[in-house]
């Protein structure tokens, strides 16, 4: 796990949560925090294990923690997210000694996380997009009944 914590202290990483935090200081709803990130790699590794992917645990955490680095770009510009963090993640990869093919893995999964026509997907892509959405916990949520999420696509009842 030393590369998931060259993450976690990259200058780069670092300064892009921040970003993301002063947009959302004063967010109602669901924020892409340090709990969301690990609450999503937390989900993917459960789900990785009983479904049997055999998808490398240092690539979860990767995708998790990096799935969201350019939320603060989507507030100042209206630019998609997933683009944004798929653009910014590489290089963060890359300082953190992750291979060729572990890059693309990651940006993939990333770039992708927020299409559902990915979301059966026996890979990467496919656990990070069911993570994240699994991730949040609308039936504890005080600000549910005010949410933009469709009713649908809301967790009202705890899936294991």
């Amino acid at each position: 796990m030393d590369k998931i914590n060259q993450i976690i202290l990259n200058r780069v990483y670092q300064e892009y949560i921040h970003k993301t935090a002063e947009c959302e200081k004063d967010r109602e709803f669901c924020r892409h925090d340090a709990s969301h990130f690990l609450d999503v790699a937390r989900i993917a590794l459960l789900l990785n294990e009983r479904d049997k992917y055999g998808i490398k645990q240092e690539l979860i955490y990767a995708a998790a923690l990096l799935h969201d680095i350019g939320r603060w770009q989507q507030y100042e510009t209206g630019e998609d997210h997933a683009a944004v963090s798929a653009r910014l993640a590489p290089a963060i990869l890359e300082e953190c000694g992750f291979s060729g093919q572990e890059k693309e893995q990651v940006v993939s999964a990333i770039a992708t996380h927020r299409e559902s026509k990915i979301k059966d997907e026996k890979n990467l892509n496919g656990l990070l997009y069911r993570a994240d959405k699994l991730s949040r916990p609308c039936y504890f949520c005080e600000q549910e009944k005010n949410c933009n999420w469709k009713q649908d696509k809301k967790n009202m009842t705890l899936v294991i």
